[in-house]
């Protein structure tokens, strides 16, 4: 799905939802959606800053929160950065996998796999907080 799609979804998704994707929010999604890979913060900060002049890290950091309450990112605490989500209106749990060599991120919905961990746990009296799964390794371009 391209940009211009992905943007038209996630408005659709955020109406159905009854909350706003705002022109702040929008616009923090499309940087987002510009990087290829997982994706800092502050690089997000520093282009909207070059964008519209001004722009403070808690605005950023709460469109970012925004973006990820409402299914349209997955925040990569295990590369304190954020990635598209590109299952927009799918409640799922991701499979982030990342490759060591380029950076290339794919994400899979990972919600079967993780309910055979949490049954597995859960016999062990041990509960699963919802949660996306970070895998490193090789993408097929780079162990060719």
């Amino acid at each position: 799905m391209d940009a211009a799609c992905f943007l038209e979804a996630a408005d659709r998704h955020c109406q159905q939802q009854g909350v706003k994707l705002t022109s702040l929010r929008r616009q923090v999604l499309e940087l987002v959606l510009g990087y290829d890979g997982v994706v800092k913060a502050y690089q997000v900060l520093a282009d909207l800053q070059r964008q519209r002049g001004i722009a403070a890290p808690p605005t950023v950091y709460r469109a970012l929160d925004f973006l990820v309450a409402s299914g349209l990112l997955h925040k990569v605490d295990a590369l304190n950065g954020y990635i598209v989500c590109r299952h927009v209106g799918c409640s799922h749990e991701g499979l982030i996998l990342v490759c060591s060599q380029c950076g290339r991120v794919q994400e899979l919905d990972a919600t079967p796999m993780l309910a055979l961990l949490r049954e597995q746990a859960g016999g062990e009296g041990f509960s699963i907080a919802p949660q996306n799964l970070l895998l490193t390794g090789h993408c097929q371009g780079c162990q060719a």
